[in-house]
């Protein structure tokens, strides 16, 4: 998975009545767009997330294509 400052990452609900849930990329912590990224919630709270499968990266772009499949790891 690769995102980019101002990207969004979107999880999905792992189980039947989990709400997806996204979160703002405010940095990128590994090469080349590679996590670990520092990620903002919509409560303010930032946590640094290792992306896995169930997540995907939606540019910053409005309206931007999905980037990757993946889910979180840590938080």
């Amino acid at each position: 998975m690769q995102a980019h400052k101002g990207d969004v990452l979107r999880f999905t609900g792992r189980a039947v009545g989990n709400p997806e849930h996204r979160v703002t990329v405010v940095e990128v912590l590994g090469p080349d767009g590679a996590p670990p990224y520092r990620v903002r919630y919509e409560d303010g709270h930032e946590t640094e997330i290792f992306p896995g499968p169930g997540c995907v990266a939606e540019s910053a772009a409005v309206g931007g294509p999905a980037r990757s499949d993946a889910t979180r790891h840590g938080a």
